[in-house]
């Protein structure tokens, strides 16, 4: 089984994730994928990314190989097909970070190992996984919360869509028109509207990589969907902050708001770890 979209997941796979994400968050010196190899394929740099997969194979006994754009030119050297066909002849996993969804799909129909969706332009599955994972641990009635997402519809913001929907949650987006997500959602223009009653306040960077021709272009348009302390008081007492980091303090949120009492975003990134732990065990291991 590959991971390429929360789409490949049903209701319980979600939660079967979710309690060996747990299990395993108490571990550290496991066995799980012992003498196991994970290929790491990096169009775009990443300091999360690499170093949590890297950590969570050595945590599960395994090994990881990095390999950038400087070590390998996928598609130009060699065959995307070729490439997944190879290395899965080494490998016992690939998790690939790139700047195409299509690359992703073509590597996944030409590997014969789990493919794990790092990042795409699409969808980033493993990030909106841990973003509700955490949630999960910190609340409990947290099928019943409503989260509201504002600013730019990224990467994440299309994989959360899914996953809410897939488990029922509430889930709200506020972007303008020209940065809707890609798939259907609850959405609306006005910021306050989709923050009004939130328990949960999740943004993204406005500039991804890739975007920088546009920076100018989408300051200038998302400016108004800045999480700053009037936005978040149109949320509960309570809320909470996410954000998948790397943050922009100043651009998308203020600092009081992602260094204050109500941001969890250092817990959201520790919990990619344990997140992808869980994957590569049970994906691995064929055990969803």
């Amino acid at each position: 089984m590959n991971l390429l979209s929360i789409n490949d997941l049903t209701k319980a796979d979600v939660e079967k994730i979710f309690a060996e994400t747990k299990r395993l968050k108490k571990k550290t010196d496991g066995d799980e994928l012992e003498r196991k190899t994970l290929s790491l394929i990096f169009e775009k740099p990443s300091t999360r990314t690499r170093t949590s997969f890297e950590v969570a194979m050595t945590q599960l006994g395994g090994a990881s190989i990095y390999s950038s754009p400087r070590d390998m030119q996928l598609g130009h050297g060699e065959t995307i097909a070729d490439t997944a066909k190879v290395l899965s002849r080494y490998v016992d996993a690939i998790a690939a970070r790139l700047f195409s969804h299509k690359t992703l799909m073509e590597i996944a129909s030409n590997a014969t190992v789990p493919v794990i969706n790092a990042l795409t332009d699409l969808e980033h599955p493993c990030q909106a996984l841990a973003d509700v994972f955490t949630l999960a641990e910190r609340k409990n009635n947290w099928r019943k919360l409503r989260l509201a997402w504002v600013g730019d519809g990224t990467n994440v913001c299309n994989s959360l869509v899914l996953l809410c929907k897939r488990l029922g949650v509430h889930f709200t987006v506020s972007t303008p028109k020209y940065f809707k997500p890609a798939y259907d959602c609850r959405w609306v223009e006005n910021p306050k509207e989709a923050v009004r009653g939130a328990d949960v306040i999740l943004t993204d960077t406005w500039v991804s990589m890739g975007d920088e021709n546009e920076r100018e272009m989408r300051l200038k348009m998302l400016s108004p969907y800045q999480v700053n302390r009037e936005l978040a008081s149109c949320a509960k007492p309570n809320y909470v902050f996410m954000h998948c980091l790397p943050a922009h303090r100043g651009e998308e949120v203020t600092k009081d708001i992602i260094d204050g009492r109500h941001s969890i975003v250092f817990e959201e990134a520790e919990n990619r770890l344990h997140v992808q732990k869980a994957l590569l065990n049970l994906l691995v291991n064929n055990k969803i």
